[in-house]
């Protein structure tokens, strides 16, 4: 009997891992110019988080459909602190591409 491995569409995510994977959004110039022009919402991730994760993650926290992940990981730099030299963080960026018609607030409810 041989056991066939589940496509990631089958495949069911750990929703304590999924709730993790979204470290915060990303609110800049470039992420919300890319915002407007098609659809998408930037997130910064954990350096392990695979696209279909994201995807699963972004479904499930905020209730919308997902047409694409685009990934992208930025390397920390060496700053300097004083006379010491310091050293920024690893970035993993998760661009998420909403299918049309869908949207996604994240300001949240309020007046």
């Amino acid at each position: 009997m041989s056991r066939m491995n589940p496509t990631p569409a089958q495949r069911q995510f750990d929703e304590g891992r999924l709730m993790n994977v979204l470290v915060a959004p990303i609110v800049s110039e470039k992420a919300t110019m890319v915002g407007e022009k098609s659809n998408a919402v930037t997130f910064k991730v954990l350096q392990d988080a695979t696209k279909p994760e994201i995807k699963a993650a972004v479904e499930l926290m905020f209730k919308v459909e997902v047409q694409g992940v685009s990934v992208l990981n930025t390397k920390g730099k060496a700053k300097r602190f004083g006379k010491s030299m310091g050293r920024r963080d690893n970035v993993r960026k998760a661009y998420v591409t909403l299918k049309a018609g869908q949207e996604l607030n994240l300001v949240g409810e309020g007046a």
